[in-house]
């Protein structure tokens, strides 16, 4: 298994890169040193990076580095799917984010993308019926990070999340591959029903700032929701929602809305 890994991230251009990309900060930046060769460049792939990186962030006086590092690497090794979608993240955040400039900028600074790595663990520990030690990583990740996503969400890769600040993301919701959200989204239930009551984002959707989805309601694929909409009803593929409560107010504006990150809403209704 060692050796399977260590081809690997020989092959790797993602990790290629990001070790690439560290040696120049530091190189730029020697009062960083420190910081990037425990973070980065001490490792010799990208899981083994994540895990070093998820495990020093959610560390705390109840549970220890040293068990969060290697449940992410018993999580790492089983599940090749949670690496794969490490690399699309990575990728979604530098082409999308025009803050982002570089692929190790995620892995270092940015709380949305290393939520969402450690989100994917801890879905993973959920999956094995592991729920105790699931919520306790939701816990850690909503106190480190001002994320809170249930552990039992199902979340696809490609996944940015801008700025990442009050996220909400509910227990039974499910989110598509390469779906964009700013910050304060939340994808909420209605009610106390135990049964499916989160919404359903299909792929590629645009999520605005402050937006507010409930329900067990679907947002369909390729579709926009304005900043601060409140989203109450299905919306249809390939369209934009805005308002409170929202409403259709014309197309999505592009075919992959989710990439292009325009949020302008150019319609008389919306003043």
């Amino acid at each position: 298994m060692a050796k399977k890994q260590l081809k690997m991230a020989e092959l790797d251009p993602v990790w290629d890169r990001v070790r690439r990309e560290a040696e120049e900060i530091v190189r730029a930046e020697p009062l960083l040193g420190g910081m990037l060769h425990s973070s980065i460049l001490h490792h010799d792939s990208l899981e083994n990076a994540l895990a070093y990186r998820t495990a020093t962030k959610l560390a705390s006086s109840e549970i220890s580095e040293q068990i969060i590092r290697e449940i992410v690497d018993e999580a790492y090794v089983t599940d090749q799917e949670l690496v794969v979608a490490a690399r699309a993240d990575i990728v979604a955040v530098t082409e999308r984010d025009p803050a982002c400039h570089r692929f190790v900028q995620p892995i270092l600074y940015f709380k949305g993308f290393q939520a969402i790595q450690a989100y994917r663990v801890s879905h993973w520990l959920w999956r094995q019926g592991r729920k105790d030690m699931a919520y306790m990583l939701q816990m850690r990740i909503s106190e480190a990070f001002g994320i809170d996503i249930h552990p039992a969400a199902r979340i696809g890769k490609g996944i940015m999340i801008d700025h990442a600040h009050s996220i909400v993301i509910g227990e039974t919701a499910v989110v598509g591959d390469n779906v964009s959200m700013l910050h304060s989204v939340t994808l909420g239930g209605t009610g106390k029903e135990e049964e499916d009551r989160h919404p359903k984002i299909d792929d590629g959707v645009l999520i605005g700032a402050g937006a507010k989805v409930l329900g067990n309601i679907k947002v369909g694929c390729c579709s926009r929701i304005a900043a601060g909409s409140v989203v109450l009803k299905d919306v249809p593929p390939a369209t934009t929602v805005a308002g409170v409560p929202a409403k259709v107010v014309g197309k999505a504006g592009c075919d992959q809305p989710a990439l292009e990150m325009d949020q302008m809403v150019n319609d008389p209704r919306i003043s």
